[in-house]
């Protein structure tokens, strides 16, 4: 059988910065990427790429500015709570809009650049032997790492059960022409209706802007509900076709066992549970996943406390103000809060779109606009 050092399953973002991170930590490392898809190709997604996540693809020899090129900076966010509370503001750094048939062609190109084979393959089996990971009975790897998205067929070969319907979401996303007066600011919406659950509009910068509506499966999403949602929240709203996808929202703690196979991304459940946000996470498991993909049969534990370094304090944060958030009037407060301490607003933006935590900054001045 072929043989090679790293073999990763899924070439979007995670994927890529898996391949990337193992070229740059062992130049003559063999890598393989299997995806079955050609790139481009597009991937279901809000396409918003925080600062951080620009800055983990820098650490790993990629120019933000070739990530991004195109594609104008959006400086502004608008929040607006489930009881109508609205706070825009400046973030701390801007954040892009690049959609996902774009970013993943150049992330799997910059992979390829450093050294890495992509070839288009659907993998269908996973069998462990003692000293390697066989892949359909045609390649071996030292190392696996699953980055298949949310419907990863190398987390079922590991036996990690999916996402409970209370920790699984639900979105469709589409493009639309950007509303007037939103050049600049990314829109996150909500309502007490169907709570919780958000619609969002992000500006690309071409005269579009990438839509959705998304809620959680235990409140029983229906397509129809979720048309539903996304015309209540963002009327006047008509994107010229809608796909759905699933989200497997974090749970505080990565499933990640000991051995030669590893989850990273979607795959491994690393989705913000406050916003749905999943690039960030992306590539920096993918990171962390090919740094420790090299130490064989140890990976997967290495892997594992990597990830609680790295994330672990910021995992259990957003786990904790996912649970709050359930309650309206809490989250009414902390943009009231946001609306008025500038400090506030950048803690609740790193929350939820980088590893920031919830400090005692944010609950304070939640807990002082409670009503």
């Amino acid at each position: 059988m072929e043989h090679w050092d790293v073999v990763v399953v899924g070439g979007g973002p995670a994927g890529a910065a898996c391949a990337l991170a193992v070229r740059q930590a062992a130049p003559g490392a063999r890598v393989l990427v299997l995806d079955r898809a050609d790139f481009p190709r597009d991937k279901v997604c809000g396409d918003g790429i925080a600062p951080d996540a620009l800055d983990v693809l820098a650490g790993l020899g990629v120019d933000p500015a070739d990530v991004t090129a195109g594609y104008p900076a959006v400086p502004r966010l608008r929040l607006r709570s489930p009881r109508g509370s609205t706070v825009e503001r400046a973030t701390e750094r801007p954040s892009y809009v690049v959609p996902r048939a774009v970013l993943d062609a150049r992330l799997i190109t910059a992979a390829q650049d450093a050294g890495a084979e992509l070839r288009r393959r659907t993998v269908r089996a996973v069998t462990f032997r003692p000293d390697a990971v066989e892949i359909d009975g045609a390649l071996t790897a030292g190392v696996l790492v699953g980055a298949d998205g949310a419907e990863s067929v190398v987390r079922r070969a590991l036996g990690v059960p999916r996402n409970r319907d209370d920790q699984l979401a639900v979105a469709i996303r589409g493009y639309a022409p950007e509303p007037p007066g939103q050049a600049g600011v990314q829109v996150i919406t909500t309502t007490e209706q169907r709570w919780p659950a958000y619609a969002w509009s992000f500006p690309i910068g071409d005269g579009r802007a990438n839509v959705g509506y998304g809620e959680l499966v235990s409140g029983g999403a229906t397509r129809a509900g979720l048309l539903q949602g996304l015309t209540r929240l963002l009327p006047g709203v008509e994107p010229a076709e809608l796909r759905a996808h699933r989200l497997p929202l974090s749970t505080g703690v990565p499933r990640q066992p000991d051995g030669r196979v590893l989850l990273a991304g979607d795959a491994a459940s690393l989705i913000n549970p406050l916003t749905g946000e999943g690039i960030f996470y992306a590539v920096l498991s993918g990171a962390l996943a090919g740094q420790a993909a090299l130490l064989g049969g140890g990976a997967g534990a290495a892997y594992r406390r990597a990830l609680a370094r790295r994330l672990g304090r910021h995992l259990r944060s957003s786990s904790t103000a996912s649970r709050l958030s359930r309650w309206p009037v809490l989250m009414d407060a902390v943009v009231r809060g946001a609306g008025q301490d500038q400090r506030v607003f950048d803690d609740v933006v790193a929350l939820g779109l980088a590893d920031g935590r919830l400090t005692q900054r944010t609950l304070a001045a939640a807990v002082r606009r409670l009503r």
